[in-house]
């Protein structure tokens, strides 16, 4: 699975500073996608969290001037700023002063729509509205609050690879399967309501007239091509500028690359009506990282490459999107290592900890800086979607996201009970979703790559 600031104002990041260095077309109808984002974009940074200056402003004064410095160089990189929730009258607000604030730095935001019903399934990240109805109606403040404003907005991380009740391309059922006290499916949870509040929020956005809307592609490690494009296509990518991909999880660049290339391409090959429209809708029959590659050889996926050079014909790929490089500078934690000294886990507490590698994984680093200047066909822009130095939620075993035989290793003693709660691979408690995470934030900056020090 995947894993999914309080403003403090310019002179803020600005005295953190002085401290550190002290020491497809659109359908007919609706408005044309706007043009790929402009090389020489300008995205905008939004001031850091305090927790991050206090961060800063402690490793200053303990004498830890470059931790101090890796870490200001690291919140005053361009990122996205999410919203999360409130009344549509707040989202509406607080959409506005983003944008008037990216306005006056003659630079772009990237905007982060995350409430969807249902939102992560009730899991780290849970939330949301309570129905669409709802939700559309926290939509529209969203897209009134951009106004007539230049904005990058990514509309719902996660809501492509978690669909409630949603059965797929080869039939299967979704894992997420919302239900009520009584062990019924939950009011509103199911794949209609899903893609109609999908559906609902990309005509609201893409009226917006300089407003790029990407939609959720999931990344390479998780959907496979024909399921992300099939989904994709069924959500709206035609009406929007494209996809986004990697949010909050760490694949590498160059696998994403491919993997948004496949699908533009899947998209192209499966509306194509070229030899008798056979093709048309057959996303099933689109190469992938799974087929004719092996998606844990990367050498093979060259293969796929090859699909496509001799099954798309005439069909032209259009369907742009970015990737989240926020934190993917080392790739994956595939969490081999806990099964030698001092830890000593077992084969199967280890694949458990893999599956959940995506939520607060150790040993991970910053990945390429925020550009729209990729040099890569459909390819828009490289962005800081997750903040990197937020935590993907209280990463533990009640939730489901780590594994742990505290018999073979507990140097903390923890009790059997606070063991439900308790992250071994951090050895401590991990803050909620999207709250600053001071060690993983000072690990990943260190471990950039390209490092911050350039």
């Amino acid at each position: 699975m995947v894993r999914s600031a309080l403003r403090r104002g310019l002179p803020a990041v600005a005295a953190a500073v002085a401290v550190v260095l002290s020491l497809g077309a659109a359908a007919p109808g609706t408005p044309a996608r706007p043009a790929s984002l402009s090389p020489t974009m300008r995205f905008y940074t939004p001031p850091p969290p305090p927790a991050a200056i206090s961060q800063i402003a402690g490793l200053a004064r303990a004498g830890h001037g470059r931790d101090a410095l890796l870490l200001t160089r690291m919140v005053t990189t361009p990122q996205a700023v999410w919203f999360t929730g409130g009344t549509p009258a707040e989202v509406r607000s607080k959409v506005r002063q983003t944008v008037t604030a990216a306005a006056r730095q003659n630079t772009v935001p990237v905007l982060v729509a995350y409430n969807i019903p249902f939102r992560d399934c009730v899991q780290y990240a849970s939330g949301g509205a309570r129905n669409t109805a709802e939700y559309l109606a926290w939509i529209d403040a969203f897209a009134a609050g951009v106004g007539g404003r230049r904005a990058v907005v990514l509309l719902e991380p996660d809501s492509l690879g978690i669909i409630p009740f949603h059965i797929d391309l080869w039939g299967e059922q979704e894992w997420c399967r919302p239900t009520d006290a009584a062990g019924n499916p939950a009011p509103g949870a199911s794949s209609e309501e899903h893609f109609a509040a999908l559906t609902g929020a990309v005509d609201r956005l893409t009226r917006q007239p300089h407003l790029s809307l990407y939609l959720d592609g999931t990344h390479s490690d998780w959907l496979g091509v024909d399921e992300s494009a099939y989904r994709l296509v069924k959500a709206g990518v035609q009406r929007a500028q494209g996809f986004f991909l990697n949010s909050e999880n760490f694949q590498p660049t160059e696998h994403e690359r491919k993997y948004g290339t496949w699908i533009s391409q899947c998209v192209a090959f499966a509306n194509n009506p070229d030899d008798g429209g056979w093709r048309l809708g057959r996303y099933d029959r689109c190469g992938s990282q799974y087929s004719p590659a092996d998606h844990t050889d990367f050498s093979t996926w060259v293969l796929t490459d090859k699909w496509y050079a001799e099954n798309l014909g005439r069909a032209v790929p259009t369907t742009r999107f970015v990737i989240d490089t926020s934190r993917n500078g080392s790739g994956p934690n595939m969490m081999g290592a806990y099964a030698g000294a001092p830890y000593h886990q077992p084969p199967a507490v280890v694949d458990a900890l893999a599956e959940g590698n995506w939520c607060n994984p150790p040993g991970r680093g910053l990945g390429l800086r925020p550009t729209a200047n990729t040099g890569v066909p459909l390819l828009d822009a490289y962005l800081w979607v997750k903040p990197p130095g937020t935590s993907d939620g209280s990463c533990d075993l009640a939730g489901g996201a780590r594994a742990w035989d505290f018999s073979r290793y507990n140097p903390w003693r923890v009790t059997p009970e606070q063991q439900r709660h308790f992250d071994p691979l951090w050895g401590v408690v991990d803050p909620p979703f999207g709250q600053w995470f001071g060690p993983a934030a000072l690990e990943v900056a260190r471990r950039a790559d390209p490092p911050l020090t350039r």
